[in-house]
């Protein structure tokens, strides 16, 4: 027959096991990134190819996108101190940016060499210098961590890695700024969610039944662009196929370039 003193140990073991297998548990289902994004109407918590993406990698999605805003806004948000709080800047693992209106937004002659060079506010339609102050503030930020006692960074070389994620328009009726924006990637070597490129679709070739655009049958709403009419703001909600589209199209491109943890 079994000491107590054995039935004791036997219990502490089994109370430890439980322990650990629930601590593991809790462990896994933290958020393995945080990711923040950035944008206007096509990027709002209302669409949810964001946060479905974020939960299909098991991160953490903060989003600060507002419709109507624009590149300047999120500018803007940044010299107010409310695009990231301190501690995110410190946490977050990338910057995400769907500011995507069909404009041009790259273009070297209007640049100035240092974000602190420019003249703040922006301007709502400022879109070429914004997108400039946006990159070139956010890499300083996070380079400059390597000078703040309070961060993990701190006295390391590169400081914290800057990561940046640009997107395009969700298919490719906006050509002009789909084309500068992948000029922009380019230039500083940034990776592209390339969402007209996966979206399974092309404005080159129409509904085989319809007619028309393919992006139609997927908006509640219509835009005129060079006198060709697409759909323009994809249905919304997590049950709806453009947004889960998207999100595995997004969720894509960052298991590919996010550090494994």
């Amino acid at each position: 027959m079994r000491s107590c003193k054995d039935v004791l140990v036997t219990m502490l073991f089994l109370l430890a096991v439980c322990w650990s297998v629930s601590a593991k548990a809790q462990e896994n289902k933290q958020p393995k990134n945080m990711l923040i994004l950035t944008g206007a109407s096509f990027a709002s918590p209302e669409n949810k190819w964001f946060e479905l993406g974020c939960e299909s990698m098991g991160a953490k999605a903060i989003n600060r996108a507002v419709g109507g805003q624009s590149i300047a806004s999120t500018a803007n948000m940044m010299v107010e101190g409310k695009l990231y709080s301190p501690e995110e800047l410190e946490e977050m693992d990338a910057l995400v940016i769907m500011q995507v209106h069909d404009r041009v937004v790259v273009g070297d002659s209007l640049l100035l060499p240092k974000y602190t060079d420019y003249k703040t506010p922006f301007d709502y339609g400022d879109y070429v210098r914004a997108y400039d102050y946006v990159i070139k503030r956010y890499m300083a930020e996070c380079y400059e961590l390597k000078n703040s006692p309070k961060s993990k960074y701190y006295n390391t070389k590169a400081g914290k890695p800057a990561v940046i994620v640009l997107c395009t328009h969700w298919h490719d009726g906006r050509a002009i700024f789909n084309a500068s924006v992948r000029t922009l990637a380019a230039k500083w070597g940034l990776p592209l969610v390339e969402f007209d490129k996966y979206i399974g679709f092309s404005k080159n070739t129409p509904h085989p039944v319809t007619g028309e655009q393919h992006s139609l049958i997927f908006s509640d709403d219509t835009q005129t662009v060079g006198d060709v009419k697409y759909g323009w703001h994809p249905n919304r909600g997590r049950d709806k196929y453009i947004q889960q589209r998207m999100a595995a199209i997004f969720a894509d491109q960052m298991n590919r370039i996010l550090p494994i943890k």
